[in-house]
């Protein structure tokens, strides 16, 4: 376990020609330290832009290439029989890179992942708070884009028990984080579609009785619509500005476009249901509602018509509402999902390339 990993991409050719199709499955763990009381729980630590951490596979991608390997473990004893090919993609910094590092599937796209034997379809899965063993998919719009936010909050530094001395960018920085709620509360046209606007980190000061020079807030932006993707981008700048504005200070928006709309191709989403049913079994494959979270197999599907799906892991007698969820040191996967990965990537694979 690592925080980082080398990923790469391989193919099985079957007994005779025919269509091609991807696989693909996420490698790398999370900068988290794993609080769930297992044999196996991680206790690596390592460091990540320049702190100490825990390691832990908190969002599953353990999981996901378990499955992969599975799958290609069933595909390649049936290879004889495969009228067409099948290209495994095993992805490492699906979460991001380093700083200062490149990564994710669009540098595995630009190393080569979609050369020929170029995929005519690509599917993926994630495991999700689900109950175990269900499948949910999602047509279109399945998860949301996500664009990086950092707002420096320019003040002018003085005493603290003197704060009319100066301008004070911690009470400019705290009246803009909750000026920006109301961007997605208010000025956003919600019945169209999701979007979420999040404060992940607060930097200011040094000392308790010194009213710093400057504040930087850094979070993120998900939206699941171009326009209205375009529309909270402008409205942020415009909330942050004018709200640092009128205490005297200046705030400076950066906003760094992120990942792309994960978007599921209908027709073959569509194609993609009777073998999730025939899979999870009776009523346990179903439609859920798209996910701000994003991801970054959008790059995949930017390039050919591709499928993601959610595989359920929260044990039974178990609420998935209140199960710790993705990213949580307390994430937990039962294993018996395990085994519906492996036939749900294999079957896909399968139908695909015998379908008529």
């Amino acid at each position: 376990t690592d925080v980082a990993h080398t990923g790469g991409s391989g193919v099985l050719r079957g007994g005779r020609p025919g269509r091609v199709v991807a696989l693909r499955a996420d490698m790398d763990a999370l900068p988290v330290t794993e609080q769930v009381d297992l044999p196996f729980a991680s206790k690596v630590k390592a460091e990540y832009n320049g702190q100490q951490v825990g390691v832990m596979h908190a969002c599953g991608h353990d999981q996901h290439t378990a499955i992969l390997m599975g799958a290609a473990e069933v595909l390649a004893g049936m290879r004889d029989r495969l009228p067409g090919t099948v290209k495994f993609i095993f992805q490492p910094a699906e979460e991001g890179a380093p700083a200062g590092e490149e990564g994710g599937a669009d540098l595995m796209l630009a190393e080569g992942a979609f050369d020929p034997p170029t995929p005519e379809a690509i599917f993926g899965l994630h495991v999700m708070p689900l109950p175990v063993g269900t499948i949910g998919y999602h047509a279109g719009g399945a998860m949301a884009a996500g664009d990086g936010l950092r707002i420096v909050v320019h003040g002018r530094q003085s005493h603290a028990a003197m704060p009319w001395a100066g301008v004070d960018p911690i009470v400019a920085a705290a009246q803009i984080v909750l000026g920006l709620q109301t961007v997605v509360s208010r000025q956003l046209e919600l019945t169209k579609a999701a979007a979420v606007v999040s404060i992940g980190i607060i930097n200011g000061g040094v000392r308790s009785n010194i009213i710093p020079d400057s504040v930087v807030l850094v979070g993120t932006i998900r939206t699941l619509d171009a326009d209205m993707r375009r529309e909270v981008r402008a409205r942020v700048q415009q909330t942050a500005e004018q709200i640092a504005a009128a205490s005297g200070a200046r705030a400076a928006v950066e906003i760094t476009p992120g990942l792309p709309v994960t978007v599921n191709d209908a027709g073959l989403t569509s194609w993609a249901v009777p073998t999730l049913q025939r899979v999870a079994g009776p009523g346990k494959a179903y439609e859920v509602p798209a996910g701000t979270w994003s991801e970054d197999f959008s790059y995949y599907e930017q390039k050919v018509p591709g499928v993601f799906v959610f595989l359920g892991i929260v044990p039974e007698g178990q609420d998935p509402r209140t199960a710790p969820v993705n990213h949580s040191p307390l994430f937990f996967t039962d294993e018996g999902a395990l085994p519906v990965g492996v036939r749900l990537l294999s079957s896909l694979a399968v139908d695909y390339l015998t379908k008529k």
